[in-house]
């Protein structure tokens, strides 16, 4: 850790502890490497020798930096990732051990699947699953280990991650980009890659008032808290002066990613008091959510250094703005072209218009599955408050690419911002200017000029689910244009047409103003798009039939598989609400109410002490603290008696639609009650005798 000021040759720190494309080069035989970028090229398998000397160098390459195992590094659908460490060492005569590495080690390994989430796609007592080397993805080194990303398999085949659908996707949306260029004329453009660069936003409080929240260790949020006297009103902490110990964490931060090759760009105060964000440099949507993981894991690993604990959780504090997730999107040929960025010829903009066409018929098509793609109990907490998008999803285009679509629905003349009057046709459109209109932060998918911003996402959340809805819906829009394109007689003409009939059909999307507002929740409502309030609401949409053909048809998921992912989800959904409703009892029944009587038991023998002393003594401000805390102990607990009646009936029962609903309503309604009484109690209680840090203590403690 350099906290010192002393400098720090970045470009030499950068991916020193990656087994990347300029290591393997340096590394390899000009015979493996050139065999290694073919494998890469066509998608084909390694062969099994070439594997073995990728394999030995990528061994001798970690233990010169201090590595003695390896791992299989997956992303399962836990959200989170997996690993299992095997050393080097190999046995040989007399005791004697050498360290080894093979190509079959490196290209297959085999872990446990009984206890990853399957969602149903095998029994319990079937155990064996496979990992397999992604040779997109470079391998590192950390805490002394080398790590190979891989992909999670069941025996019979079924993706059991997230990584693989992931790669399908991308595949995918490749394949069906290239066919659209070509009918522009490109004919050198062999790959198309969806790029991504999430921004992350976190939460960093000290680790003794952490150590003191059951609720925070537990579940990543406060289940109460009174509100403190200042939080985020002077807006004071936004892109504020970043304090000394959090600057120290950053640095530290920033170090650790740069080594294992993360773009770690941006880094500074968000609006809330402790909250903080970070942005990498864009990359391919499979690097992207590697690095993200990454970057999650370590944000929580640094933080331990600094005497601290980074929370990535939506919604930890009532009160004050959650934290989200930005999934910037868009797609990038082999020769560096962003297909999302306007051009400055008739032709160029022609083939950006028919890319936006297909996101925002995609987007109006899939609406309801790119809102199932970001729902999670946490996140419940944050959509839909005046902090993040509405649960509606909608597109920000801004005024003027706006303004272009209706004269291409219209058939109208454009006139474009100096007045220059143009005919509409696809051959004389007008250059489409770059940032033309001011940003949109209350839109889900907000068009900033050369790239589409998911912001629904949680903070929490992989970016690989919504990447893989993006990518998959675009492929499918641009399957089926290409499909009506290249049996068209006069190009020209159909494009003009199949542009004109999208943007009309799917215009009720395009929504520029402010998504905060009441009176959008009606307007949306009138044109017809879905608002899924709750996660609760979301899972049965996740396996309609249109969402289910839409992956099978392209090979992204099977049916077998999205039902899995379904079950999963709510499993997972109901297993959260009911921890934290336990948390939530435990935490009233064995240190709050006990706390309030102990301030209740102290003021009761101040008015007999006053009394005693001076029996003409005022005793109302005792009196008066001790009936309205007498009164909330008391309906705190009959409160209580209710949610823990309320999690008995569900107790035992299987996930279910029904089941999830059952905690959003009734559950979660008993939980903010119970929170309402506490942060009463809290306001009212001496700080002696309150038993947990209060929001001001934990908002204001770094």
């Amino acid at each position: 850790m350099n906290t010192t000021g002393s400098p720090c040759n970045i470009p030499e720190l950068f991916g020193c502890m990656v087994f990347n494309e300029s290591t393997m080069q340096q590394r390899l035989s000009p015979t493996v490497y050139a065999a290694w970028k073919q494998c890469i090229a066509d998608g084909t398998p390694l062969d099994p020798t070439i594997a073995h000397s990728i394999a030995n160098a990528m061994k001798d390459w970690a233990i010169e930096r201090g590595a003695t195992h390896f791992t299989h590094w997956f992303q399962p659908m836990t959200g989170y990732t997996a690993e299992k460490h095997d050393s080097f060492i190999t046995p040989v005569e007399q005791g004697r051990v050498i360290m080894e590495f093979s190509g079959k080690e490196l290209v297959r390994g085999e872990s446990d699947a009984s206890s990853f989430p399957s969602g149903g796609l095998r029994a319990t007592f079937e155990a064996r699953g496979y990992t397999a080397w992604d040779p997109t993805s470079f391998a590192f080194i950390k805490d002394g280990t080398l790590y190979i990303p891989t992909v999670f398999c069941s025996w019979s085949g079924q993706a059991l991650d997230k990584k693989t659908p992931l790669l399908r996707s991308m595949e995918e949306v490749s394949r069906q980009a290239v066919r659209i260029l070509r009918l522009f004329g490109n004919t050198t453009v062999k790959q198309v890659t969806a790029q991504v660069g999430p921004e992350q936003e976190y939460f960093l409080v000290d680790k003794s008032v952490y150590q003191s929240r059951e609720d925070l260790k537990l579940c990543g949020r406060t289940l109460f808290g009174a509100k403190p006297p200042k939080g985020q009103e002077l807006d004071d902490h936004y892109y504020g002066s970043i304090r000394p110990r959090v600057s120290a964490y950053m640095q530290d931060l920033d170090r650790e990613l740069w080594k294992l090759g993360v773009l770690a760009k941006t880094k500074h105060n968000e609006v809330a008091p402790a909250q903080h964000e970070l942005a990498p440099v864009y990359t391919d949507a499979n690097t992207a959510c590697d690095h993200n993981q990454l970057t999650m894991e370590l944000m929580k690993t640094v933080a331990e250094r600094h005497g601290l604990v980074c929370l990535l959780h939506e919604k930890p504090f009532a009160g004050v703005n959650g934290s989200g997730k930005h999934d910037n999107w868009s797609l990038n040929t082999d020769a560096g072209e962003n297909l999302f960025k306007p051009g400055k010829t008739p032709s160029q903009n022609a083939q950006f218009l028919l890319f936006l066409a297909a996101f925002i018929k995609g987007a109006d098509e899939y609406q309801e599955m790119l809102r199932c793609t970001v729902a999670t109990a946490g996140n419940d907490q944050r959509l839909g408050g005046a902090e993040a998008p509405p649960a509606v999803v909608s597109i920000f285009l801004g005024d003027e690419l706006t303004e272009i679509l209706d004269s291409i629905i219209e058939g109208t003349a454009y006139v474009d911002k100096k007045k220059q009057s143009l005919r509409i046709g696809v051959d004389v459109l007008p250059p489409i200017p770059q940032d033309t209109t001011d940003r949109n932060r209350t839109s889900p998918l907000a068009f900033t000029g050369n790239k589409f911003e998911f912001r629904m996402l949680g903070s929490s959340l992989s970016i690989a689910g919504p990447t893989i809805v993006l990518n998959t819906m675009v492929a499918d829009e641009l399957c089926q244009f290409a499909d009506e394109l290249e049996q068209a007689e006069d190009f020209q003409s159909a494009l003009e047409e199949l542009l004109r009939k999208t943007f009309k059909e799917h215009k009720r999307i395009i929504f520029n103003g402010n998504g905060y507002d009441e009176s959008w929740q009606t307007e949306a409502k009138k044109r017809g798009l879905s608002n899924l309030a709750s996660t609760a609401d979301c899972l049965p949409a996740y396996v309609s039939e249109k969402n289910i053909r839409l992956f099978t048809r392209h090979g992204i998921f099977t049916e077998e598989e999205m039902r899995a992912r379904n079950e999963i989800h709510t499993e997972s959904y109901c297993k959260v609400i009911r921890i934290e409703a336990l948390t939530l009892l435990d935490m009233i029944r064995r240190n709050i109410i006990p706390g309030v009587s102990t301030y209740c038991d102290q003021l009761s023998q101040t008015i007999l002490h006053k009394r005693s002393a001076c029996a003409t003594a005022s005793c109302r401000a005792e009196e008066g603290l001790l009936t309205k805390l007498s009164r909330g102990s008391s309906a705190l607990y009959s409160e209580s008696e209710k949610l823990e009646k309320l999690l008995t009936q569900c107790e035992d029962k299987e996930p279910s639609y029904e089941l999830a609903s059952f905690y959003h309503d009734k559950v979660m309604g008993s939980m903010e009650k119970l929170r309402t009484s506490i942060n009463e109690l809290e306001s009212l209680t001496s700080k002696e005798c309150w038993p947990y840090p209060t929001y001001s203590e934990i908002l204001f403690s770094v």
